[in-house]
């Protein structure tokens, strides 16, 4: 009897994806709940489980190929043929795109000791140095689940960490000629002179961002707003509270708890800017919902804090923690990354001083916070060094009027100037 694997429903506005790896090979025993193949969408990557034990005897789809919803994959052989399936071993239908698959193995050794565990718990484990040994799993027969590493990871499992191996220093360069120095006349040399060129797929979240950058470009009439703000009273304030708030709440008072405050009390102010157009409405928001834009390595994903209006400074900073860390171990859920209201993107951890920031579709508006500097400003007709960020409110004028998007701008920058006020409008 042969069972079918089919792409399983990808989420909300999600209809395609690329088959990113084969967990199993045509000929492997799968058990029951083991994952087979790992899928690649624009938001997260997620793995197909096999519902049944059995042997894989067929790969329909390989690496590097997409794929739509309900799609088949490939096949199992389950009950008394898939003894006969194991033994015959048959190559897969389709050889994948890519470089071929290296067998995966439901148990990994740490030091000569077996230990059962998923091939992705198995990379999320090497990501964060934990010792699969020291987690308990949860899975068929105690198998160990990405998600029981993630929960050790949190739980500040001890992990082991391997010595670097020492890499040899490169030799220096021979000096060049002098005559080498001079471009000689001539034409430019061709790629088979020495100019290397390299072709690489894009990943599907990578034309996903592509794709959606351009539409809202294309679909809203978006300008940006500047201002700056004094943040001598956050960062004193957070100079005063640092000790404590970490010793007390397990985590550091940052910026982003200040700036999804004083988000959210402006957006009180101006309820249009937690708005969005759909046809000829307007759908206006009474809850806040934050997007906190986070640098992963195929660009940005936007993790949402709910209900940030309800949330403390140390459950904003805690959260924040929590959906970046998982947000660049590739294993946020799709509930995660949906369904936000605006969001902060922060170019200043880069070194950004000014950048005008993008609509993420279909939100009205998003704030872009920048590098601090200390600057000379006038107060009270004296020249004085202040540390100063500049803020970017990029915003959809099809919604959004000029002075509003200026005065929400505004109410963002008093209510970061004076933070205690944000313990009432926030």
């Amino acid at each position: 009897m042969a069972y079918e694997i089919r792409v399983p429903a990808l989420g909300e506005s999600i209809v395609e994806a690329t088959v990113a790896r084969w967990l199993k090979q045509a000929g492997e025993a799968v058990a029951a709940g083991e994952p087979v193949v790992e899928l690649e969408t624009d938001k997260v990557n997620l793995e197909v489980a096999a519902d049944q034990a059995g042997v894989l005897t067929t790969i329909l789809k390989g690496e590097g190929e997409s794929v739509g919803i309900g799609d088949l994959l490939g096949t199992i052989e389950v009950g008394a043929a898939a003894r006969g399936a194991a033994l015959a071993a048959p190559a897969p239908a389709v050889a994948p795109s890519g470089p071929p698959a290296q067998p995966a193995t439901p148990a990994r050794e740490v030091n000569g000791v077996g230990v059962a565990a998923t091939p992705t718990a198995q990379r999320v484990a090497a990501e964060h140095a934990v010792d699969l040994r020291t987690v308990p799993g949860s899975g068929p027969g105690g198998r160990i689940t990405k998600e029981d590493v993630l929960r050790s990871v949190g739980a500040g499992t001890p992990a082991v960490v391997a010595a670097p191996e020492p890499v040899p220093m490169p030799l220096p360069a021979p000096p060049a000629p002098v005559a080498a120095l001079r471009p000689a006349p001539g034409p430019v040399p061709a790629a088979g002179d020495g100019r290397r060129e390299e072709r690489q797929r894009l990943s599907r979240r990578r034309q996903t961002i592509a794709r959606r950058l351009v539409e809202a470009q294309h679909t809203a009439a978006m300008l940006t707003t500047f201002n700056e703000v004094d943040m001598s009273a956050v960062m004193a304030l957070r100079t005063r509270r640092k000790d404590s708030f970490k010793e007390r709440y397990g985590v550091g008072l940052g910026f982003m708890s200040f700036f999804t405050k004083a988000v959210v009390g402006a957006l009180k102010a101006f309820p249009m800017v937690n708005a969005e157009i759909q046809d000829d409405e307007v759908v206006l928001k009474h809850y806040y919902d934050i997007g906190v834009a986070v640098g992963v390595e195929e660009g940005l994903v936007v993790p949402v804090v709910r209900d940030a209006d309800r949330k403390s400074f140390a459950q904003i900073e805690q959260e924040i923690g929590e959906l970046a860390q998982r947000a660049r171990a590739g294993t946020l859920s799709l509930a995660e990354l949906q369904g936000g209201t605006f969001t902060i993107t922060n170019g200043g951890v880069y070194g950004s001083l000014l950048s005008t920031p993008i609509l993420n579709a279909p939100q009205v508006g998003i704030l872009g916070m920048h590098k601090v500097e200390q600057r000379p400003v006038v107060i009270d007709g004296q020249i004085v060094i202040r540390p100063m960020m500049y803020v970017a409110l990029s915003y959809d004028h099809r919604l959004i009027d000029g002075s509003t998007a200026v005065r929400f701008l505004v109410r963002v920058k008093e209510l970061l100037e004076d933070p205690e006020a944000l313990l009432l409008e926030g």
